[in-house]
């Protein structure tokens, strides 16, 4: 890949092993609630950002809560495991490093939780390495929509066809190449159903970020 100057990685499948912390949000949120998972709802909210999962969870399970009671619900449950449990993709920390090393700056665009998000970086010596961490609720769009590659590329003051993206799910790789980004599709478990798609979409694939550890990206 010529002419990279930032990295903009997505967080949760990408990052971290971290899926199944929401498998399990999701099984024990719904089953105290005598509502079985379906595949068609965790299709659904995979890509949303969290206001709008919980609006949807609310409206699609008829749910006595509030929208903003659902959110803390689903944080409580997940904050311990962000916090103590969820552990880095193998080398993926000692490739942000490398990348640093390279003078390639590093973003993140995330659908996730501050609340979740900080600590787990803290806890897998990730904190400080990124030049800017940005939000889906910043933009108001989920990945279905490019805003939030291109919100991050303007944070980091570089172009979108001078970034990167590292993703997990295919939503997120189609809106990057849309704006011109180079993309690079990280595998996990949670996506084995969309995978023949994601290698397909992405310009490069890897299981493992030993597989581009010292690769030339300048």
């Amino acid at each position: 890949m010529t002419n990279i100057r930032a990295a903009i990685f997505d967080f949760d499948g990408t990052l971290v092993d971290s899926m199944y912390v929401w498998e399990k949000v999701d099984r024990d949120f719904l089953s105290e609630r005598g509502i079985p998972v379906t595949a068609e709802y965790t299709d659904n909210v995979r890509s949303m950002f969290f206001e709008t999962a919980a609006a949807y969870t609310k409206s699609e399970y008829k749910l006595p809560e509030s929208v903003e009671e659902i959110m803390n619900i689903w944080l409580r449950m997940a904050h311990r495991e962000y916090a103590e449990n969820v552990k880095a993709k193998r080398y993926a920390v000692r490739y942000l490093r490398e990348l640093k090393l390279r003078g390639i700056m590093l973003g993140m665009a995330t659908s996730s939780n501050p609340y979740l998000l900080m600590p787990c970086l803290e806890n897998n010596g990730m904190d400080g390495l990124f030049d800017c961490i940005c939000y889906t609720s910043e933009v108001g769009m989920n990945k279905s929509n490019p805003d939030i590659y291109v919100y991050t590329a303007e944070k980091l003051g570089v172009r979108p066809e001078e970034c990167v993206v590292f993703e997990d799910i295919i939503e997120g790789l189609d809106s990057a190449k849309s704006v011109g980004m180079k993309t690079v599709a990280v595998y996990d478990r949670s996506n084995d159903a969309y995978m023949e798609k994601i290698k397909t979409s992405a310009d490069k694939f890897i299981t493992d970020y030993s597989e581009i550890l010292s690769e030339n990206m300048k």
